[in-house]
């Protein structure tokens, strides 16, 4: 019995995830989890063979997910999944200890070769990704500037760039107001901006924000 634990604040796309694993795969056990605090809790209580991990769940980002999950369970193989193209995310999970990263526009039989692909020990991105990483290895002065910053530094700026005031922000993610106001000062120093609207602008851009 292989038990995958799917985390995803929408509750459609758990369920068609599902649906796609368990047409694509025999004996296969589900867990479930909504938010960042349900799926430590359940990784807590129950071994599971994968975890697939949307990125963008309400309350801790993915990638603190990601982090939290690693120090519980460090060898637990996790699959990102997310909306968000891959040049944006995919280096940086991959970095932080993921063993997969895909967006949710991919082909179901591409959900279902990616986790049997990690199940064996391998690692999954697309084949466009792969190109990608090559060319960035080959080529690292064509790195985008973003990705000089820090995983918070990266999301503080995606939040600042949707709209949130730093005092909205550091009710969201758990800091202090002046810790989020220094955050934003390196931002705006790595990216060579003056203002928070140059943030914005610079996120839609980039394609970094919806």
């Amino acid at each position: 019995m292989i038990r995958i634990l799917i985390a995803d604040d929408h509750t459609i796309i758990r369920k068609g995830l599902m649906q796609i694993l368990s047409e694509g795969m025999r004996g296969v056990e589900f867990g479930e989890a909504s938010n960042a605090g349900e799926a430590v809790a359940m990784i807590g209580k129950k071994k599971f063979d994968i975890i697939i991990l949307d990125v963008s769940m309400p309350g801790k980002s993915g990638l603190e997910v990601l982090k939290d999950i690693k120090i519980l369970q460090p060898k637990i193989p996790i699959l990102i999944l997310s909306m968000h193209p891959e040049d944006q995310y995919a280096v940086r999970v991959i970095k932080a200890g993921a063993m997969g990263y895909m967006t949710k526009d991919s082909a179901p039989e591409e959900l279902v070769n990616a986790v049997q692909k990690i199940l064996h020990g391998g690692k999954y991105v697309s084949s466009a990704m792969s190109e990608h990483l090559l060319n960035l290895i080959q080529e690292p002065q064509h790195t985008e500037t973003y990705q000089s910053l820090s995983d918070r530094e990266f999301e503080v700026m995606r939040l600042l760039a949707s709209g949130k005031t730093v005092s909205e922000i550091a009710e969201k993610i758990s800091l202090s107001v002046k810790t989020v106001s220094t955050y934003r000062t390196r931002i705006l120093q790595k990216l060579h901006l003056t203002t928070t609207a140059d943030i914005t602008r610079y996120a839609m851009q980039n394609k970094l924000i919806e």
